[in-house]
């Protein structure tokens, strides 16, 4: 039996069941970068089938193999699951004869935060589009910073990796602190970052609870957007907050105007300009530009440094425009982010058609009137929703409730809500609707097979 993992010394060679995951494949990276060895496998991996990711997990030096315990050895050092990994797993259950400790990826991801000065951005939405935009400016800021992300970053995916992770030479190293799973309370940052808390994964008096450990659990300076009603309860001096048009904080940005795919604001005196959408990323700019200015950076590289940040992988990312109409994706999926998305795409048309596919048979059902409440509420008269039957990932799921209940319900509230079951059905139902002036808008996450969906649909448009 191998020794408990306590410490980021504790081990050299390290096992990740269901490598390919955006989170996994992250500490995978980022470990691999820091000297150690990393391995992993994955239910996505299929003998003599192509697999991208797989593709460049191997290119950065972590062999990949089949889920068929075949990567587990003796000379294994500890394995990492994620939460969907289960213990019936055949390679859970070789771990576990050969004595190999086993642990949750966020533990392993404290373990990681302990070893360095670490940044946690927390909130339940705009996690990874603030730390991308954090990343940037403490790069630019010749701070040499780390990043573990939950999604793909725009400059580091043009490197031809999966961006999700970076090791810099300097002190600092910024993660998603996630609330999902509750792991958000394992971190004990030097800056925690407080971005919004709204209903997603739990019940809003959970969230409270699950930030306010957060909140207690950070060494240094705990930075809260003020313009988020319950994320302002947890504040602690406004002076090093931030917000959007607040004058409560003490990073509060003015004067936001948005033309065409650009956006700026003003902010203690300095302009920002940025190539990005909605009032939500100027919250998530001005919570970077909080963090960052308080650690020493000055405000001109944090605007040079935001002018060119590229965002990242399926947040508002614009797939084109033809025949007179734009065509954006998006990762959003729970229903403030939703109506956010569709906001945020208002000024750029005359009309903004939405689609939408849920994920997930549970939290489908306990945020159905979330999203009935907040999709109808974003939609213009001239706008329209369209949704397609929810993604489901396997499990034993009840199937008790449809994409379509939620149509029905937005129809009644007098909006223009489509069903299209089968999404390969979607861009015939749509095609008498395409017409010059609108933009399309195609919502959804947790399904490997979205990008492919929606690029496709682009290119037969």
């Amino acid at each position: 039996m191998k020794g408990m993992i306590n410490k980021i010394e504790d081990f050299q060679n390290v096992f990740f069941i269901g490598v390919a995951g955006v989170g996994m494949s992250a500490i995978a990276q980022y470990l691999k970068g820091i000297g150690k060895e990393a391995s992993g496998s994955d239910r996505y991996f299929h003998p003599d089938e192509y697999n991208r990711t797989k593709e460049q997990l191997e290119a950065g030096g972590i062999q990949c193999f089949l889920q068929d315990g075949s990567g587990i050895s003796k000379k294994t050092d500890v394995i990492v699951v994620s939460t969907a990994i289960e213990e019936t797993v055949f390679e859970v259950q070789k771990a576990r004869e050969l004595g190999i400790p086993i642990i949750k990826r966020s533990e392993l991801l404290s373990i990681i935060a302990k070893s360095k000065k670490t940044i946690a951005v927390a909130g339940t939405s705009g996690k990874s589009t603030t730390s991308a935009m954090l990343y940037q400016i403490l790069l630019d800021a010749k701070l040499e910073p780390s990043i573990i992300s939950g999604a793909g970053l725009t400059s580091i995916i043009k490197e031809g990796k999966i961006g999700n992770a970076a090791v810099g030479k300097g002190e600092w190293l910024i993660i998603e602190a996630d609330e999902s799973d509750g792991s958000i309370v394992q971190y004990e940052p030097e800056i925690g970052l407080l971005l919004n808390i709204d209903k997603d994964h739990q019940e809003i008096d959970e969230l409270i609870e699950l930030f306010t450990i957060f909140k207690n659990n950070t060494k240094g300076l705990f930075v809260v957007n003020q313009s988020n009603t319950l994320a302002k309860t947890l504040s602690e001096t406004s002076a090093n907050d931030f917000g959007f048009e607040n004058e409560n904080a003490g990073y509060s940005a003015q004067n936001f105007l948005q033309d065409g795919l650009s956006l700026t604001f003003d902010l203690h005196n300095q302009k920002f300009q940025m190539t990005s959408l909605g009032r939500h990323s100027v919250e998530n700019a001005a919570a970077a530009i909080a963090v960052a200015h308080q650690i020493g950076v000055n405000l001109e590289i944090c605007a040079a440094s935001l002018a060119k940040y590229e965002g990242i992988y399926r947040r508002h990312q614009i797939l084109g425009q033809k025949n007179g109409v734009w065509v954006i994706d998006d990762y959003a999926h729970n229903p403030a982010k939703c109506a956010a998305s569709i906001r945020a795409c208002q000024p750029l048309a005359e009309k903004v058609i939405a689609w939408f596919q849920p994920h997930g048979y549970g939290p489908t059902r306990f945020l159905k009137n979330d999203f009935v409440e907040e999709i109808a509420d974003a939609l213009r008269p001239q706008d329209e929703i369209w949704m397609s039957e929810i993604f489901y990932a396997g499990g034993t799921a009840v199937k008790d409730i449809s994409a379509n209940d939620l149509i029905v319900d937005i129809k009644a509230k007098g909006k223009n809500a489509h069903f299209v079951e089968n999404r390969d059905d979607l861009l015939k139902a749509l095609k008498p609707e395409l017409k010059e002036g609108t933009l399309l808008l195609l919502m959804g996450a947790r399904d490997p097979g979205l990008e492919e969906f929606c690029k496709d649909l682009f290119d037969k448009l």
